[in-house]
């Protein structure tokens, strides 16, 4: 592939700003939407909502900066951890700090393993098939909680419209996937968060004044409910660390996908420097309280779409969504999506995960080594992952609090299945 900007050129000021709005939009996308939903999860009034946002905008802007400057250095957007959030989901009823230190910790796990190079025996673990599980498991355990974006409690609709929007909303992203091309397809999510608030609006006025975030000051100091003291909970912090396997897998593929396409000098430095750097910024969320990032796979489709793989536009991008972080009139106004907006673009970013996950396992069908095992390895996890995730509370609430984040969390009943099956049962 011809590009018109290699990783270390500098493209002209204009070109440079363009492409790093671009970019930016991507990472601004990301930021609310998975704001927006951990707000739906544990933060009760939206000025909390705002606060969380503003630090969320900080540490993205600031780790998408330092990764382009001494991580990976190459044309990778960051942002917050989708895998994180079932963490979460599955430690509700803990105290924010319970989760917080988990995450705090998770960071300096991965940082640790990369830096001594222990992961590398740990990748052997993730076969194709694995990751095909790993990447499924992610979809099915948020089930519930896109879910309940879709139905919109809190919006005063009837449910049934409001699942009806969020369906026909994610089948439209999808035809505009499929039409449209450079900046309009790579914005796509934020386009269709903006469009789709304002349409939803336009159909449903009545919801709008539940959905308008004001904020009084436009500019606001934000490093406020920091993690000071912390409190580990074993069955807590251990649910995190399988998530953070599975983070840390997601970093080393998005990683190694633009090693394969740009093939930089120092392949191997740029994915230890990278993953550390994805280690050190996840263990500064769990101090400001808010989600991870990480390095995201779409990065060589925008880069093929641009025809730019420079970093520098990348930098760019990081200094626009820092600057956003001590503004939250401009960062309300961005929370205003509604989250039946925000489930019907969860619906379509999941389906493209399930798309990817797929891809791992039929890379076993064109080797001619997809078998009946193959597909118990793939669909028992799968199942029992999905089980779990929708096991009523008074199922859960019979074991002991310290175990229930593990009892209660499909993804690392999944997990779990999926190592025994693939490393054990069905050994090679």
């Amino acid at each position: 592939m011809k590009l018109e900007y290699d990783l270390e050129d500098s493209p002209p000021l204009t070109a440079n700003l363009v492409l790093g709005l671009q970019w930016a939009l991507i990472a601004i996308s990301t930021i609310v939407i998975l704001g927006k939903i951990v707000g739906s999860i544990h933060l009760g009034q939206s000025q909390d909502e705002i606060l969380y946002l503003q630090k969320l905008f900080f540490l993205t802007g600031a780790t998408l900066i330092c990764q382009l400057l001494w991580g990976h250095r190459l044309p990778l957007i960051s942002g917050p951890a989708a895998v994180l959030l079932i963490g979460i989901v599955s430690s509700q009823g803990f105290r924010i700090s319970v989760i917080n230190t988990s995450m705090m910790i998770g960071g300096v796990f991965v940082a640790v393993l990369a830096a001594t190079g222990l992961f590398s025996y740990i990748r052997r673990l993730f076969t194709a098939r694995v990751i095909c599980v790993v990447l499924l498991l992610i979809v099915f355990t948020l089930a519930p909680t896109i879910r309940d974006l879709m139905i919109g409690f809190s919006s005063g609709i009837d449910p049934l419209w409001n699942i009806t929007f969020a369906i026909f909303l994610a089948f439209a992203m999808f035809l505009l996937n499929r039409v449209l091309s450079g900046i309009w397809k790579t914005g796509l999510i934020l386009f269709s968060m903006l469009g789709g608030s304002v349409v939803y609006f336009l159909i449903f006025s009545a919801a709008f004044s539940s959905h308008l975030f004001t904020h009084e000051s436009w500019v606001q100091f934000f490093f406020e409910n920091l993690t000071l003291r912390p409190v580990v909970v074993p069955g807590v912090l251990l649910s995190f660390l399988i998530c953070y396997l599975a983070l840390t897998v997601n970093d080393l593929g998005s990683i190694q996908s633009l090693n394969a396409m740009l093939d930089p000098d120092r392949k191997d430095r740029r994915i230890t420097r990278g993953v550390i750097l994805t280690g050190i910024s996840n263990a500064a969320s769990g101090f400001l309280g808010v989600l991870g990032p990480v390095n995201y796979a779409l990065s060589p489709g925008v880069i093929a779409s641009t025809r730019c793989a420079s970093r520098y536009p990348l930098i760019v991008a990081g200094i626009f969504v820092l600057l956003l972080a001590p503004f939250p009139r401009l960062i309300g106004w961005l929370g205003c999506v509604p989250s039946v907006v925000v489930g019907g673009i969860m619906v379509y970013i999941m389906a493209s995960q399930v798309s990817a996950g797929l891809q791992f396992a039929f890379q076993d069908v064109r080797n001619g080594e997809f078998s009946f095992d193959s597909g118990i390895i793939i669909g028992l996890p799968v199942l029992l992952g999905n089980i779990i995730s929708f096991l009523p509370e008074e199922v859960l609430e019979r074991a002991p609090d310290m175990f229930q984040p593990v009892l209660g969390n499909g993804f690392v009943a999944g997990v779990f299945a999926v190592l025994f099956l693939e490393h054990i049962v069905y050994k090679k």
